[in-house]
């Protein structure tokens, strides 16, 4: 286990049933008045101040005056809260009123210390089994390895080192304390981490007190103001209202009430020219455009033209490393490295030295966000160059761009003319007598 100087982790609590307090415990341990242990032979190995089940049954039942099924209960209580652990069947998490052997938790690992088991400390703890066991762990304890292998990989070196660090620690004990310590920290991570089909009652109560403390602490947190977040979400909702199909008028229809394509078909992702919407849709973020497949393909032609098309492809690499596969995430971390990042790479992208050393640092264990300082740099950089050639040209250029830009066919123009031609169809096609109509408009007069 990696000892910490802070206990507190914020579980101020303390259970209040009786034979939870560790004066208990305690008391049951007293060479005179407690439970009597003797040494018994495990496999090939002494182990010191072993009980039976039945001697531990007894025992309460005479403390607390109390028939044999009631001592019974409170027994499994306290092994379930890991005061007690069994020796043989150390899953079942149950005391047995017969001679199965059991002993006390050391008070390191009792449930009133107070210890947050955290996940970095259980990969430790099986990365340390698997060196013991040379790479046989039981089904449950093998899947919790291969994920946080995945889920922990940017701190996977930093595991094995601690382990390896506590398993030669381990070796310099004596057999027989090497075997009971592995038996406690083994009895410690049952209660902690149970297997799926061995879900106890104790499992269940500190992982709800531990949801309640932290919500409370959330709620403590400083927020921010609701007037302020109320302005924001009302100029969003002002900013893309037009934009939402369910929103506003959605033209030539909304292809969610009929069956009419259309706008799906004018707005699908490699489309030739975009309509007016999409383009200005564009402008309320620079986000908004590299979010957009047709605009990002717009603004890469516009930077190979400025020849810094490396700061795009850079962007989209972080991108890919942050939502790919976690499998993959090493070979990408090299690659992009390789192409951007390393002196006279093919691609190398222009960021300040303070970043650039903490992009190379992070990319030797790598992880999902460690291109995130320089993501952040190169999309502030795209953003300033895209503002700057729309603000520094003139206004005889922006005519001359008017003029010579092809403009795209806006939908609701698309629609008009589609309505005239049908019109002109049906006119066309049922010519009317105009001297009839009037007579009958005379009549109704």
């Amino acid at each position: 286990m990696t000892i910490r100087s802070n206990r507190d982790h914020g579980q101020h609590y303390r259970p209040r049933m009786f034979c939870l307090k560790k004066e208990l415990v305690v008391g049951m341990q007293d060479p005179k008045n407690g439970v009597k242990g003797s040494e018994q032979k495990l496999n090939i190995t002494v182990i010191p101040h072993v009980m039976t089940g039945q001697d531990i049954a007894s025992w309460i039942a005479n403390f607390f005056k109390m028939d044999a099924d009631e001592a019974l209960a409170m027994g499994t209580m306290m092994v379930a809260f890991g005061y007690i652990y069994p020796l043989q069947n150390h899953r079942k998490l149950v005391l047995k009123a017969d001679d199965s052997f059991y002993r006390f938790q050391t008070p390191y690992f009792w449930p009133v210390q107070k210890w947050l088991a955290e996940d970095i400390d259980y990969a430790i703890y099986l990365a340390k089994r698997n060196i013991r066991k040379k790479g046989i762990l039981e089904p449950y304890e093998q899947e919790h390895y291969n994920n946080f292998n995945k889920w922990l990989n940017h701190k996977w070196d930093f595991i094995v080192l601690q382990a390896q660090e506590q398993y030669r620690a381990g070796k310099e004990r004596k057999k027989a304390d090497r075997v009971v310590f592995d038996c406690q920290e083994r009895a410690y991570w049952i209660v902690n981490r149970p297997p799926s089909k061995y879900c106890f009652y104790l499992h269940y109560c500190i992982t709800r007190i531990n949801k309640n403390i932290f919500l409370e602490q959330a709620i403590m947190r400083a927020k921010v103001k609701s007037s302020v977040s109320l302005g924001a979400f009302v100029k969003y909702i002002t900013t893309f209202k037009n934009h939402d199909p369910f929103l506003s008028p959605c033209l030539p229809s909304n292809p969610w009430q009929t069956d009419d394509s259309t706008y799906w078909d004018i707005n699908t992702r490699s489309v030739e020219i975009p309509t007016k919407m999409r383009v200005e849709r564009w402008s309320f973020s620079f986000f908004e455009l590299l979010n957009d497949p047709r605009g990002r393909a717009d603004f890469k032609v516009f930077l190979k033209k400025e020849f810094s098309g490396e700061n795009l492809a850079f962007w989209e690499a972080a991108e890919e490393m942050k939502w790919g596969a976690a499998d993959s995430m090493k070979e990408k971390a090299e690659t992009t490295f390789k192409t951007f990042l390393a002196p006279g790479a093919p691609r190398w992208i222009n960021i300040d030295g303070r970043t650039m050393g903490l992009t190379v640092k992070g990319l030797e264990h790598p992880h999902r966000y460690v291109l995130d300082a320089a993501q952040t740099h190169i999309f502030m950089l795209m953003k300033k160059v895209i503002y700057q050639n729309i603000v520094g040209s003139d206004e005889a250029q922006l005519e001359q761009n008017a003029r010579n830009r092809k403009p795209g066919i806006d939908p609701i123009i698309i629609w008009q003319q589609e309505q005239e031609e049908k019109a002109k169809a049906a006119a066309a096609a049922m010519p009317v007598d105009v001297k009839q109509m009037m007579s009958k408009l005379d009549r109704k007069k």
